[in-house]
């Protein structure tokens, strides 16, 4: 299918132009749909094609709801399907009913059960369209082929301009994902610094940002679909790293709360160097990943492994140290345990973003997951 192929590499820079676009997409959006209606009008106008409403309302409806290249490919592979169904089924209800009114009832009420039936299921897009066209096609009046066929070409032919309309400078749901996952990287960089920032006398107040931060996180599930179409990615690899992310941010608010639990643990956590130096890479970690997810993979992923591998390995050997060591605190254990659990994650997302910016390492994990 044609979005199975992008036209950009996936580890691309995002442009300056792309970034404005589609910080601004819903404005973006109604410019395309308003330029697409005028120059769709004009085409009716001038060819004075018959029963010429149907391109523009079929124009609306497959481009209105969704502006994202992945599910217009597929909308309109679903319309075009229900429409050629559904108005093959219209023809036969006419020709039926010049020879018997109650046998084309019955023909329709079979067809409008099974488009009833299919809605719910896993294409109930191409099935409501089935119910549609037929009521389109028997609408033109008993025996008028002519006019059925028209309406049913004109459907078809509203649905490949909004194809076409959409093809022209397509939004990428990919493109969205990658812009508001550098964002919730971000958001979480300034959360761990707020949090363990040496600076505070006492702990910031930082729910409403949290909560913030945690629905962005979610919302981005609603990218997943389209992303996965474009880009050959599978889902499970999005969803791997929607989960990372809920859970880092869970983790860090559990890493502030051991970080602020007493003032005497607080003063020594704030003065051990190998503490002080782990949140600093973590930091670092984090803001290199978004800058990975604007400006594309450029070998600093390795980098950033390697680091988070020592840091990780120093955090271990000081809890090694503590457990000889009975008389430190609980909270000071509790805090060095969760801030390898922050490097762990951290390693782990590194990996799956990298991955998703490169389409081969991402088809040879997923063959190896199905495999397992």
């Amino acid at each position: 299918m044609p979005y199975g192929r992008p036209n950009v590499r996936l580890d691309k820079k995002i442009s300056p132009l792309d970034n404005v676009i589609y910080r601004n997409y819903r404005i973006t959006h109604g410019l395309r749909i308003a330029v697409a209606f005028l120059l769709t009008f004009l085409i009716v106008r001038l060819t004075e094609i018959p029963e010429g409403t149907w391109p523009l309302i079929t124009m609306v409806v497959v481009m209105g709801p969704i502006s994202f290249w992945g599910n217009v490919v597929q909308r309109v592979l679903e319309r075009i399907s229900g429409t050629v169904l559904g108005s093959v089924s219209g023809l036969i209800a006419l020709w039926l009913e010049l020879y018997s009114l109650p046998l084309m009832m019955v023909w329709c009420a079979v067809v409008m059960f099974v488009s009833g039936y299919l809605t719910l299921g896993k294409r109930p897009y191409m099935a409501l369209l089935i119910g549609i066209t037929l009521a389109v096609v028997c609408g033109a009046g008993p025996g008028d082929m002519k006019t059925a066929l028209w309406r049913s070409g004109d459907v078809i032919f509203g649905s490949l301009l909004a194809l076409f309309f959409a093809s022209i400078y397509p939004q990428r749901a990919f493109i969205h994902w990658r812009m508001q996952m550098a964002d919730c990287l971000m958001s979480l960089n300034k959360l761990y610094s707020a949090w363990l920032s040496p600076n505070m006398l006492e702990r910031p107040h930082l729910h409403g940002k949290m909560k913030s931060t945690m629905n962005q996180v979610v919302k981005m599930r609603s990218l997943f679909a389209p992303a996965s179409k474009e880009s050959h990615i599978p889902r499970e690899v999005f969803d791997a790293i929607q989960t990372l992310s809920r859970n880092l941010l869970c983790t860090l608010e559990l890493l502030a709360d051991a970080y602020w639990s007493s003032r005497e643990s607080h003063f020594l956590m704030l003065n051990a160097p190998t503490l002080r130096s782990a949140q600093l890479l973590m930091l670092e970690t984090l803001e290199k990943l978004s800058l990975m997810l604007i400006n594309g993979t450029k070998g600093d992923e390795l980098t950033i492994d390697h680091q988070l591998n020592e840091s990780a390995e120093e955090l271990k050997a000081l809890m090694a140290e503590m457990n000889a060591a009975n008389h430190l605190e609980a909270q000071v254990y509790g805090y060095v345990w969760l801030s390898s659990q922050v490097a762990e994650q951290l390693r782990s997302i590194g990996d799956l973003i990298t991955m998703t910016m490169r389409k081969e390492d991402a088809q040879i994990s997923s063959g190896k997951t199905t495999k397992a």
